[in-house]
């Protein structure tokens, strides 16, 4: 076996200074969180939870609030959870690949582990239609306090914003991304500023800090303590990010942002919000604005609609880079996925997904109309996907790590209790609302579910009648076939048996090139592979050469490129030498054992649907030919 090298698989962090890769950090990792005082404690006080405006109530929603972001966020996801990385990236699937390589000694709990992260890769879409959608509203609704009868203007203008959003995602975020930075942070001084100018006037509202209010709020409204955490956890929606984000900037600065200047301007801003509520229970209707003196109303909801589009990019980028991640990992066909910065890999366009959750984004707006009506259905994902990130960062720490037991089961139980109750309060929210989110999770598991078991059967199906290498090559030795000058590429899963397109080649044009290189291209649990990993290259004789390829679940599959790179005299890869044949399958469903068969016609769909080889490894269009065959599934 030969081994060779290519070149670096992706680029290191930035070498951007500390302080730059900060603000970048607040531009695109905290937007969604940051905009989320827009609607906590309007919704808390102005749902339908039915707390009282007083002191008490106050204070105990305040003291959950704090403590659900110093636990969850602060010691959660910034003390633990980003310490999970893989290789350096972040996410839901890659903490899965994580899960997966740590359980590899179980197979029925890394089923379970495996499962789970798809769950939790669905649900995050269903976040990714919501969040959109309510921040936006939120924003927007600003205006109905600063112009009288503009109330019916709220939806068209927040659709006019949220359409512009989705049509300019083709153009990519370069140019835009550098305003992202000094945006946010200004938008979380300003957070700040309004927040202290309302605890000025009633400091005694940090006494709130003190989580025995938060104790209390249970034990005097038992029936309602678990129901108002599905209200609570708004304040924590976009926590996830701090994760998915972590292969753009890295650990600390992402950790740094938080601690010196995320939290405590979240925490001032509801505090603030708190004090207003203690002087005038009626801004409960709408808390945030009414924090703020009259002449800066315009300008608030100017910035905050701002500060929603970012929140907005920022999820719709990172749905962009979770379905990259399933694309190479096998749980989603193959689309076409478009690079729109030459600098930087992460930033990417993938038309269908971009659609997709522009007209889920609209429905939802249109059927909800405002910001209290949608928040009704915001939560369960959220909470769903991050009770998912606690289990399988469980598997990683006992089972990966090694943490003594003694050490890690009470902290990792904490972790799972918390989410627990936060998921426990929103299950009510199906029916009031949360089912889309819900259903859109469900219907994405069973695609993914139905593409993955679907390509595993017609890899089966397709081996049943494989001819064996050796043998073939022994028959080509005793009936050599006319052999022509360059080099032949064959695209096959199978390391040691003909593929379809070669025996249809020989079969209708009764030739064979010089060299033929069976081609295997295999994906790993990590975003990228080293240089010295990138190919194995082994020689069979009579011309036929092995080679597999293999790529990080981040790497760009440029296979011409990657082929350039393996400097062996016996094989020739230049492009005007090199013809690469495809095989396309036609499913058709039988009744042959393997799924049920409205899921074979689903795969059947999605495989007709889904992108070739050809665009997706970056093939020369006038070097492929491609050679069909029918598969009964």
């Amino acid at each position: 076996m030969v081994q060779a090298s290519s070149q670096a698989a992706g680029a290191e962090h930035s070498t951007a200074k500390p302080i730059g890769m900060l603000v970048a950090a607040v531009g695109v990792v905290y937007g969604d969180i940051g905009t989320s005082p827009l609607y906590t404690l309007k919704e808390v006080f102005a749902g339908h939870y039915g707390v009282p405006v007083n002191h008490d109530g106050v204070f105990g929603i305040l003291s959950l609030i704090f403590w659900s972001l110093i636990w969850v966020v602060t010691i959660k996801y910034v003390l633990f959870v980003l310490r999970a990385d893989n290789q350096g990236e972040g996410g839901i699937m890659a903490l899965t690949a994580l899960a997966r390589r740590a359980s590899s000694r179980y197979p029925k709990l890394q089923t379970v582990l495996v499962i789970l992260g798809l769950i939790g890769a669905a649900l995050f879409y269903g976040d990714s239609m919501i969040t959109p959608a309510i921040s936006v509203l939120s924003a927007v609704e600003g205006l109905e306090l600063a112009f009288d009868g503009l109330e019916r203007w709220v939806v068209p203008l927040s659709l006019i914003v949220l359409v512009a959003l989705f049509l300019i995602q083709k153009h990519g975020t370069d140019r835009i991304g550098k305003l992202f930075g000094p945006v946010m942070v200004a938008w979380f001084l300003v957070l700040g500023t309004l927040g202290v100018s309302g605890i000025v006037k009633h400091p005694e509202v940090l006494s709130a800090l003190n989580p025995i209010w938060g104790v209390r709020f249970f034990i005097v409204h038992p029936g309602m303590g678990v129901a108002i955490l599905g209200a609570v956890v708004l304040a924590l929606t976009g926590a996830e990010a701090l994760y998915a984000d972590m292969g753009h900037f890295g650990r600390k600065p992402i950790a740094r942002a938080w601690l010196i200047l995320v939290l405590p301007a979240l925490v001032l801003n509801y505090f603030g919000q708190g004090a207003l509520l203690l002087e005038n229970p009626e801004a409960a209707r709408n808390p945030f604005y009414l924090l703020a003196p009259n002449w800066a109303l315009v300008p608030l909801v100017v910035l905050s609609t701002l500060a929603t589009v970012i929140a907005s990019q920022a999820v719709i980028s990172g749905a962009f880079s979770l379905t990259r991640q399933a694309i190479q990992l096998g749980y989603i066909p193959r689309m076409h996925i478009q690079h729109t910065s030459s600098a930087e890999q992460g930033q990417i366009y993938i038309g269908a997904v971009n659609w997709a959750l522009m007209v889920g984004v609209i429905l939802l707006v249109i059927g909800f109309e405002s910001s209290g009506a949608l928040a009704s259905a915001y939560g369960v994902a959220v909470t769903g996907t991050m009770l998912i990130t606690s289990i399988l960062v469980s598997a990683v720490i006992l089972l990966l790590w090694k943490w003594p037991p003694l050490l890690a089961v009470p902290i990792l139980l904490g972790f799972l209790l918390v989410d627990g109750l936060f998921f426990a309060a929103n299950v009510p929210k199906i029916i009031q609302g949360g089912a889309f989110p819900v259903l859109a999770g469900i219907v994405l598991f069973v695609l993914m579910t139905t593409w993955k078991r679907g390509k595993e059967l017609l890899v089966d199906r397709l081996d049943e009648g494989a001819l064996p290498l050796p043998i073939f090559i022994s028959s080509i030795r005793v009936q050599p076939p006319h052999r022509v000058q360059g080099t032949a590429v064959f695209l096959t899963a199978r390391s040691d048996a003909v593929p379809h397109a070669l025996l249809h080649n020989l079969l209708h044009n009764q030739v064979l090139h010089e060299q033929v290189v069976l081609l295997t291209v295999v994906y790993e649990d990590i975003p990228r592979v080293p240089p010295s990993r990138r190919f194995e290259v082994e020689a069979h004789g009579e011309g036929f050469f092995r080679v597999i390829l293999h790529f990080g679940f981040t790497d760009e599959p440029d296979v011409p490129q990657a082929l350039k790179l393996c400097h062996l005299d016996d094989l020739d890869f230049s492009p005007m030498r090199t013809t690469y044949f495809l095989s396309r399958e036609t499913v058709i469903a039988s009744k042959l054992e393997g799924m049920a068969r409205w899921r074979e016609a689903l795969f059947a769909f999605m495989l007709k649907n889904a992108n070739g080889n050809l665009r997706f490894f970056n093939l020369p269009l006038n070097r492929v030919i491609e050679l069909g065959t029918q598969v009964e599934m």
